[in-house]
């Protein structure tokens, strides 16, 4: 299940970097700091292993799962989002019938991700950051009620969330987690894209900000390493097969996500609720913000190089009409047109006249 952009919206690439950002060079020292944390799982493996053999889990036992870093932030980040949340439903999930039976999967499943190669990963993800980015963040395999993963705490203590399925190998577990790197790359930019924004009209603000949810598609293309690799390469089937299918949609999704953003723009939608309820369906399990964002990004590296994708994921004015030159150029080799972004939209997120 990918994680939600809501999770990082107002703190990742809606802030992303200003355009004096370039792309990396050397490795700077510290530029990942990353740890792998599986307290909380072993300490549910550890309880289920003891009833196992007949032993009924001590106070020590459950003090040990509670006094875990993971699951004192999951409580945290539930408390933040006023979801009901206790100890005692805890413990009664922990002792459910259908845990223990998953019990030997989940101890072979565990042991799989802590081979996977998260600083590989995070090395992958580099050359699609500016060189100023810097990825700091823990990652929590969790054995949870919740089946979801999610990213949480992006300002002051990035944390990833992962699921513990046993349906998912370590590579897929690899490139879910430099997908959320990306995110938190952009995001150890601060806040240096209020500049670039500042002067736009409120609406066309509005708008650009929003363009910054094609990072979905920007991360979908840094987690699989380059032009080359599918983004599904290490994915299940079905999750390949639908990606395909959706991408074939590029060119009517575009003029989809063109018209909601020309709506903003000229205030069809204004308040914040009305323009999220429309944005939010782009997401979908990975809508257009994932798959034209990523082919705006293929098409804009292929022609024009890695650094000014780079240029283009910092600055949200810069993408539509680099794509537009970039599509242009690639539909004069005579395969299936790609759809342009409308002279209208560019000039309003410029800065200039929306009129077309």
């Amino acid at each position: 299940m990918p994680i939600r952009w809501q999770v990082i919206l107002t703190t990742a690439l809606l802030t992303g970097a200003g355009s004096h950002l370039s792309a990396q060079g050397p490795l700077p020292d510290g530029a990942i700091q990353l740890s792998f944390d599986a307290s909380e799982a072993e300490a549910v493996l550890g309880i289920l292993d003891a009833r196992a053999s007949g032993t009924a889990p001590s106070d020590a036992d459950w003090q040990k799962l509670f006094s875990t870093e993971p699951y004192l932030r999951l409580e945290k980040r539930e408390a933040s989002m006023h979801r009901p949340f206790t100890r005692d439903e805890f413990k009664a999930f922990v002792l459910s019938p259908g845990l223990a039976e998953k019990a030997a999967s989940l101890r072979t499943t565990l042991e799989s991700w802590k081979g996977a190669d998260l600083k590989a990963a995070a090395r992958r993800i580099l050359p699609y950051l500016p060189a100023q980015a810097r990825i700091r963040t823990k990652v929590f395999p969790m054995i949870k009620p919740k089946t979801n993963s999610f990213v949480f705490d992006m300002e002051s203590d990035p944390a990833i969330f992962l699921y513990l399925d046993p349906a998912l190998p370590a590579s897929k577990i690899e490139n879910t987690v430099a997908h959320e790197m990306h995110h938190i790359g952009f995001a150890s930019l601060g806040e240096a894209s209020d500049a670039l924004l500042k002067d736009l009209a409120p609406p066309a603000k509005a708008a650009a900000e929003w363009v910054g949810a094609f990072g979905e598609g920007f991360a979908m293309l840094a987690a699989a390493g380059g032009v080359d690799v599918h983004p599904h390469s290490v994915s299940p089937a079905a999750d390949r097969a639908r990606w395909d299918r959706d991408m074939a949609h590029f060119n009517a999704d575009l003029k989809s996500v063109e018209a909601f953003l020309l709506e903003v723009v000229h205030q069809k939608r204004k308040t914040k609720e009305e323009i999220s309820e429309k944005a939010f369906t782009f997401f979908g399990i990975q809508g257009p913000w994932y798959t034209v964002g990523y082919q705006m990004a293929v098409c804009i590296e292929r022609q024009f190089g890695r650094a000014v994708l780079v240029e283009c994921m910092s600055d949200p004015r810069k993408l539509l009409p680099t794509y537009n030159r970039a599509a242009l150029e690639q539909n004069k080799k005579g395969d299936k047109p790609l759809a342009l972004w409308s002279q209208e939209l560019v000039n309003a997120l410029a800065g200039g006249s929306s009129k077309s």
